[in-house]
């Protein structure tokens, strides 16, 4: 199996860099149960794949093994974002019995670093990822890596990470804030915790700080901040 290229977001601007270190920051002293992350959002295009992987990649910077999981059974943009020439057998495979768990990891060129992709998209995701078998697989990873991050589908269009949530550690929404509505964020908060999941905080994307008159003067996009609810 290929070893995979991923390329560290370099930024810009210094406030991003510290908006990551600080959200790796404020995960890790969620507590040392808190291993399972799970990135959510409303809608497509609020940068959750973007932010699950710089934070599997930031976890990995710092000598943890770490499995970037990509959830997004119905519609995953991650292998696009890597540029991946070839298709390959991801988590779908292993929740319809079609691979073992050990055939669908796959080493990156960042030390630590591992990925599990989607795969081929399926129609039935929602019975897929609300099977014994993904049960089973979380326990399975955690025994593996110090941390696994996953990327799941936007809850506002299917319920999959709702399915997902009771089996990780928590959640983290990603919001667009050039287009977040207060009422839509809400219900995403009340549909993890009504499943039994946990929501840890809100990273709140695309943020315009032109006004800023603090050190780090205009800063367009990124990351900006991570919320403990605790």
């Amino acid at each position: 199996m290929d070893t995979i290229t991923v390329t560290p977001f370099v930024p810009k601007e210094p406030r991003i860099s510290e908006s990551l270190k600080t959200l790796r920051t404020n995960l890790m002293f969620s507590g040392p149960s808190v291993r399972v992350i799970g990135f959510t959002s409303f809608a497509p295009g609020e940068g959750k794949t973007t932010i699950s992987l710089q934070t599997a990649i930031s976890f990995a910077q710092l000598g943890k093994r770490v499995l970037l999981v990509d959830a997004d059974l119905r519609k995953s943009v991650l292998a696009g974002q890597l540029r991946l020439k070839t298709k390959v057998e991801g988590l779908s495979h292993y929740l319809s019995g079609l691979a073992n768990v050990s055939e669908l990891i796959q080493e990156t060129d960042i030390p630590g670093l591992y990925i599990m992709f989607a795969g081929v998209r399926v129609p039935n995701s929602t019975e897929l990822l609300g099977s014994e078998n993904f049960a089973r697989l979380i326990p399975a990873l955690k025994d593996v890596f110090d941390y696994v991050v996953v990327d799941t589908a936007p809850i506002g269009q299917i319920i999959d990470c709702a399915l997902m949530a009771p089996h990780l550690d928590g959640v983290v929404m990603v919001i667009d804030a050039s287009h977040n509505s207060y009422k839509l964020e809400r219900r995403v908060k009340n549909q993890i915790e009504k499943s039994g999941g946990k929501v840890l905080g809100a990273v709140l994307n695309q943020v315009d700080t032109s006004h800023d008159r603090g050190y780090y003067g205009k800063y367009y996009g990124g990351y900006n901040y991570y919320v403990d609810n605790e």
